[in-house]
């Protein structure tokens, strides 16, 4: 049964200047130290960043709360499978929320282009 839903769209030009203006302050704010190592390792850091920025977007907007429920952007965050399969991970107020609603998953879905970057939450009970 579906909870929620959550969809996000962002230019990647944002996130761009938001890192070159604000740099490892921005990064360590929003992203984990996995999330910002993966990005570094990428061609094209800005993009991969904005993608797993749209994700918490859709994750907020899947769970009914935005950032109104006290959820941190690092409580989210965005990993993947070997095969490139993006795969959520919820830590602190966002993992007992999850488990407060009684939901078995969040599916994720990502992608991205030369000036967008967005994502798609599904939250399952």
């Amino acid at each position: 049964m579906i909870f929620g839903i959550g969809i996000d769209i962002i230019e990647i030009e944002r996130i761009k200047h938001s890192i070159q203006k604000y740099s490892e302050r921005f990064e360590r704010k929003v992203f984990t130290q996995r999330e910002i190592d993966y990005c570094r390792s990428q061609a094209d850091p800005s993009k991969h960043f904005a993608a797993r920025f749209s994700v918490k977007e859709a994750v907020l907007k899947s769970l009914g709360t935005g950032m109104a429920g006290g959820i941190a952007w690092k409580d989210i965050e965005v990993g993947h499978q070997r095969s490139g399969q993006p795969v959520l991970n919820l830590y602190g107020k966002g993992k007992k929320l999850f488990d407060h609603l009684k939901l078995k998953t969040i599916h994720i879905s990502i992608t991205h282009d030369k000036q967008y970057a967005a994502a798609q939450a599904i939250a399952e009970k």
